[in-house]
């Protein structure tokens, strides 16, 4: 257990039996800003042991989402080093690979992740969300894996075969029974300065006989990674305009603001997990873009502002409840 704790980034379900989900997500995209694909591998397990799947959820830009399926035991893991496979498909923290043919999608190829900034964390802070990893009641973990990393290979989609070679990842992963009802989630790390990268994780999180407000949002700028975190107590402020979000978060003496610009037609439905299911409807964008703007706020100047396109976003629920 302790192990996983301080390694989240690996599977955490082998010994679940039921009511449980795993998944990864790897978002990539080319240099020239032509391509922006994410692929979701993981595994769900039903209320009774007899019920589960294994899958891979393939996005395109804003095309339809593709849902593959597979048994349970097609899914297969490793811990040494961290690697999941599905199928004749494999996912680590230094490659992915690709081997699928079926009449909606043929997937072909090898990439190579390298120079991966991870999130900053410690013994006492493992990973993204920290000490809430120490506490093995919640419904939903949360984790950053690779805030931002470069890519080299290509891979044959259908018949076009796409170089990434000098384009991007990043990779996250959660896990638990389910979702939390409402959240919000923007990830951008294609920005004009190549060392840029912003991942915001906000949700109305249940805890005992009541619910809190939790969020991890980290920034990256020229190798410095900034943590506006609800666990060091730094400030938030949110708003809502429509399809769009809106934040200011406050640590010390930085401020950071993030502004989405999505269209209603950037968005997608790819499914979540409910109820031992992948049967939930989840609103997400790859192709938007998001606005950045770090402040020094004790020397009173910008540190950096800039826009990302194909940025990822997702805002689910009572957005009302995130305010409070």
């Amino acid at each position: 257990m302790l192990k996983k704790i301080l390694n989240p980034d690996l599977y955490h379900g082998e010994r679940k039996k039921k009511n449980y989900f795993e998944g990864w997500y790897y978002k990539i995209q080319d240099k020239d800003n032509k391509y922006v694909l994410a692929f979701i591998p993981g595994i769900i397990k039903g209320h009774i042991v007899e019920e589960g799947e294994s899958f891979i959820q393939v996005l395109n830009g804003n095309n339809k989402p593709l849902y593959l399926k597979f048994t349970k035991d097609s899914f297969k893991f490793q811990h040494k080093p961290f690697c999941i496979k599905i199928n004749h498909n494999h996912f680590s923290l230094k490659e992915i690979s690709l081997n699928h043919y079926d009449e909606n999608i043929q997937l072909v190829g090898t990439l190579r992740i390298v120079d991966g900034i991870k999130w900053p964390d410690s013994i006492f802070n493992p990973g993204s969300m920290g000490f809430y990893n120490y506490l093995i009641f919640m419904e939903c973990y949360s984790q950053v894996c690779c805030l931002t990393g470069n890519l080299i290979g290509k891979l044959m989609v259908n018949d076009e075969e796409i170089d990434f070679t000098g384009g991007k990842v990043y990779i996250e992963k959660n896990w638990g029974s389910r979702f939390p009802e409402s959240y919000v989630w923007v990830q951008a790390n294609n920005f004009l300065n190549e060392e840029v990268a912003v991942s915001v994780s906000l949700g109305r999180v249940p805890l005992w006989f009541y619910h809190f407000n939790g969020f991890l949002t980290a920034f990256v700028l020229n190798g410095k990674v900034y943590k506006f975190t609800s666990i060091n107590r730094s400030k938030m402020n949110i708003s809502f305009n429509k399809n769009n979000v809106v934040l200011t978060f406050e640590k010390d003496d930085y401020q950071l603001n993030i502004e989405t610009r999505c269209h209603l037609d950037d968005f997608v439905i790819i499914k979540g997990p409910i109820h031992g299911k992948m049967a939930r409807d989840i609103k997400e964008s790859i192709i938007s873009d998001v606005r950045v703007e770090l402040i020094d706020l004790y020397r009173e100047r910008i540190l950096f502002q800039g826009v990302s396109n194909n940025g990822g976003v997702e805002i689910m629920g009572d957005t009302c409840s995130l305010k409070r």
